[in-house]
C-alpha cells in the first residue's frame, strides 16, 4: 500500500503528529507513506517528505489573503509541482488534511484529484472546508454557511483579510470544486463536527467518524517535578495547555478565573507567548510552549484538573492527555471536547460560566485511574488501524 498525505505541517502541533504517527503506522504495517507539506515547521526527522513550494511562495500567497480574502486561490507554481511530485510517487490512496495555511490552490489540486482516479480521503479537522472564509464559526453564532456565506463577521480572523471580504465567491468556489471528486471519503474526528457537515454542501459526500488518538506509550501518569520546580506545595493545581492563546482558546477566561479563586489554589498555563507570560497575575503560572512530551506529562500528572475552556474546538487532543496521565478533564460545551471525558472522568459546563468551574474545582473529585482507563478508549494505534482499514476499503471500492 503507498499513501500520501497533504497536511499544512508535518511533526508540529496536533495535526502534524497525526499525519507523522499515522505514516509511522502504515510503514509499520508493510506499507510506504509520504507527506507533502506546506510551512516550514520541523518535519520530526520523519524521512519521506515532500516541501510544497518555497517560503516566498507561503509569503506572497498570505500577503494576497491579507488583502484579498482568497486563501486557497494563489500558489500555483508549488500546486502544480505538488501535482507532478504525486504523479510520480503514484500512490493508490491519497490523504488530505488541513488545506488551509497559505500553500496550496485548490482549482488546481481539486480539478487534478477528480480527473486522477485515485481514491482520496479527506480528514476535516475544523470547519474551513465548508464556510466562505473562517475556520470556525461559533464565536459569532453565524450560519450563514449553511445557505451561502457573504459579509463574513469574521473576515479579521484567521484566515485573516483586512481589506476584501470574498466569503461569498470563496463559498461558492469550495462548494464547486469540492464536491468535484466522486471518489473522496470524509473524515471527522468527532460526532460534533459530523452533524455540522451534514448540513453543508459536503454532505454529498460519504463520511464517518475517527476520533483522534495520542499514543498512550508516551503520554502516561508520572512523577511530576513541577510542584517542586514552582514551590506550589499542596496547592489545587489547574491546568490549561494551548499551542497558541487567546480568547478563543478562553485565556480571557483564565485571567478572570485568577482573579476569583482562593488562595489554596495556583493556575498553570502551558503555550504562552512572551508578552503574555509578562501579563500574568502572581495566581497564574506561565510556561512557554513545548514540544516536550515528558515535560507535558509531568504538568498533566502533577494538576488536579485540566480545564479547556475552549470556546471553538474540534476534538482536542490535550483533553486526552490529560486523561492519560490522570488529570480528570473539566471543559465548556463546546464542539466535541464534551465528546471526550465520560461522568468518571470529567464534566461539562455552560461556556464562559466562571462560577460553575470554581463550584466544580471546589466540590468534584474523580478517580485519577478511571481517567486513565476513558484514554484508553483513544489509544492512537487503535485509530490508525481504523484510518488502515479505511485505506483497503477505499482502494477495493474505488480504484
Amino acid at each position: 500500500m503507498k499513501v500520501y498525505e497533504i497536511n499544512t505541517v508535518c511533526g508540529y502541533g496536533s495535526t502534524g503528529r497525526i499525519v507523522v504517527e499515522l505514516a509511522k503506522y502504515v510503514q509499520g504495517r508493510g506499507g510506504q507513506c509520504e507527506i507533502a507539506y506546506g510551512r516550514e515547521y520541523g518535519n520530526a526527522s520523519y524521512a519521506n517528505t515532500y516541501f510544497i513550494g518555497t517560503k516566498l511562495d507561503h509569503n506572497i500567497h498570505g500577503l494576497l489573503s491579507r488583502v484579498c480574502d482568497r486563501q486557497g486561490f494563489y500558489s500555483h507554481n508549488a500546486t502544480r509541482s505538488l501535482v507532478k511530485h504525486i504523479k510520480e510517487y503514484n500512490p493508490d490512496v491519497i490523504h488530505l488534511h488541513n488545506l488551509h495555511g497559505y500553500y496550496i490552490n485548490i482549482p488546481i489540486l481539486f480539478d487534478f484529484l477528480s480527473h486522477y482516479g485515485k481514491p482520496v480521503i479527506w480528514t476535516l479537522h475544523d470547519c474551513w472546508a465548508f464556510t466562505g472564509h473562517c475556520t470556525y464559526f461559533d464565536m459569532s453564532n453565524c450560519e450563514k454557511w449553511m445557505i451561502g456565506c457573504n459579509h463574513c463577521p469574521q473576515k479579521k480572523e484567521y484566515p485573516t483579510s483586512y481589506f476584501i471580504d470574498k466569503s461569498k465567491k470563496n463559498y461558492q468556489d469550495k462548494k464547486n470544486w469540492f464536491q468535484l471528486p466522486e471518489n473522496m471519503q470524509i473524515v471527522t474526528p468527532s460526532y460534533w463536527l459530523k452533524g455540522l457537515l451534514d448540513k453543508s454542501f459536503l454532505s454529498s459526500h460519504e463520511s464517518i467518524v475517527i476520533n483522534n488518538g495520542i499514543n498512550l506509550s508516551y503520554f502516561k501518569r508520572c512523577e511530576g517535578k513541577i510542584r517542586e520546580k514552582y514551590n506550589i506545595g499542596n496547592k489545587t493545581v489547574l491546568l490549561g495547555v494551548a499551542s497558541i492563546w487567546g480568547d478563543r482558546k478562553g485565556y480571557r477566561d483564565f485571567l478572570k478565573l485568577a482573579e476569583e479563586i482562593d488562595e489554596d489554589m495556583v493556575i498553570i498555563l502551558v503555550g504562552l507567548n512572551s508578552k503574555q507570560l509578562k501579563e500574568l497575575p502572581p495566581s497564574i503560572i506561565g510556561i512557554e510552549r513545548t514540544n516536550s512530551i515528558d515535560e507535558l506529562c509531568q504538568v498533566y500528572s502533577d494538576a488536579d484538573f485540566f480545564l479547556n475552556l475552549t470556546y471553538q474546538d474540534n476534538f482536542p487532543t490535550t483533553n486526552i492527555e490529560a486523561l492519560a496521565c490522570g488529570t480528570p478533564v473539566l471543559t465548556y460545551d463546546t464542539g466535541g471536547s464534551v465528546e471526550i471525558a465520560d461522568s468518571l472522568s470529567g464534566i461539562v459546563v455552560e461556556k464562559g460560566n466562571i462560577s460553575a468551574i470554581k463550584k466544580a474545582v471546589k466540590e468534584l473529585r474523580f478517580d485519577r485511574d478511571a481517567c486513565v482507563r476513558r484514554a484508553k478508549s483513544f489509544d492512537a494505534n487503535d485509530r490508525y488501524a481504523d484510518y488502515y482499514s479505511l485505506y483497503e476499503d477505499v482502494i477495493r471500492r474505488y480504484s
